[in-house]
């Protein structure tokens, strides 16, 4: 029965929905369960997985991230005009976007919390920043070709392996991203980030920085949209189109993982789950011949119906009442949590 419970819940239904999507896939598709052709789909996901999961940490502190799309767009061009053909210059370039993706992230939590602007009309507003800056630039067109050591970090990685025939890079590097994401949530940031999509001003009161707690969301965030990039010029070129909308498939990810929309509740592992169920998705679509111009009104409808099931379910939740597991489990985590700010509080006094 708890396993059932589980599995209709906000943050289980998507599990089962992936699990039903890749099912239905395969009887229409017998091709793809295949262990290769399965592989690609995974290094197809991956660039979306990752933003996901960046989006996650910004929409569990309560607020959101725009900007993911196009600082994507932003580094696909620096990437494909600064590396050229030159793979000397791979790393010093690479070092370039994670320094650059920092600073936007930075820039997007300094101006959200200190000056106390929405992060909705900041990211907004860097979004249509950095897509002027990239149109500058190239004029709209394809500029730049970078060199294959380059391109091969997202369309490459191990061939003639037992079984599985191909396991590419993107698959090491998402799965590698997500582990530090699961790493970072049981730390104290992951749950101030919690505490702060939850109640901002109980965790200023508790002695903790919120604002630097939520500017450090923002930076994951913009360093996810840095490593999509590095996987997108492998496969996908350098175009300003590239990236373009991937902040909303990353928040429709999100929503469809059972992440609720204003903080204070989510699991990374559902966010990225949504990822790929919102892909096996579209995949559906597209082998049932549904116009590829309806995707961003499929889009649009999941988000409705996600923040509307994870609204009847909680409201349910709460009329109902916590069952005794669930306050053994709350009072678990309360003391953790007092306990986290506690440390925390007394680090901030010691450095001061």
């Amino acid at each position: 029965m708890n396993a059932l419970r589980a599995l209709v819940s906000p943050r289980g239904a998507v599990f089962l929905l992936l699990v039903l999507l890749l099912v239905a896939v395969m009887i229409l598709n017998p091709s793809f369960a295949e262990p290769g052709q399965f592989m690609r789909f995974v290094q197809r996901v991956a660039p979306i997985a990752i933003v996901a999961i960046g989006q996650y940490f910004v929409i569990i502190a309560g607020e959101f991230d725009l900007s993911q799309g196009s600082l994507i767009t932003a580094q696909v061009i620096i990437a494909g005009n600064l590396v050229g053909q030159d793979d000397s210059r791979t790393v010093p370039v690479l070092l370039l976007m994670i320094v650059f993706g920092a600073f936007i992230g930075l820039l997007n939590g300094i101006i959200t919390t200190l000056l106390k602007v929405p992060s909705f009309i900041v990211t907004l507003g860097m979004m249509l920043a950095l897509l002027g800056a990239v149109m500058w630039w190239t004029g709209g067109a394809a500029t730049g070709n970078p060199a294959d050591s380059f391109r091969e970090i997202g369309r490459g990685g191990i061939r003639d392996v037992p079984f599985l025939e191909f396991i590419p890079w993107a698959v090491f590097l998402v799965i590698g991203w997500l582990a530090l994401g699961i790493w970072i949530t049981k730390r104290p940031l992951g749950k101030l980030l919690i505490a702060v999509g939850d109640n901002a001003r109980a965790v200023d009161y508790a002695g903790a920085r919120s604002a630097w707690v939520t500017t450090r969301a923002f930076m994951i965030s913009s360093l996810s949209a840095t490593l999509s990039a590095v996987l997108l010029v492998g496969y996908a070129g350098v175009h300003p189109s590239v990236g373009r909308g991937y902040e909303f498939v990353a928040i429709t990810a999100v929503v469809l993982g059972g992440v609720v929309l204003g903080g204070g509740r989510g699991w990374i592992v559902a966010a990225a789950a949504g990822a790929f169920a919102l892909e096996a998705l579209f995949m559906l679509l597209n082998i049932a011949g549904v116009p590829s111009t309806l995707r961003d009104a499929v889009q649009g409808i999941i988000i409705i119906a996600a923040v509307a099931y994870s609204a009847v379910a909680f409201r349910a939740r709460r009329k109902r009442g916590p069952r005794p597991s669930e306050l053994i489990t709350a009072g678990t985590t309360t003391t953790n949590t007092r306990t986290t700010t506690s440390t925390i509080h007394t680090e901030t006094r010691g450095d001061q």
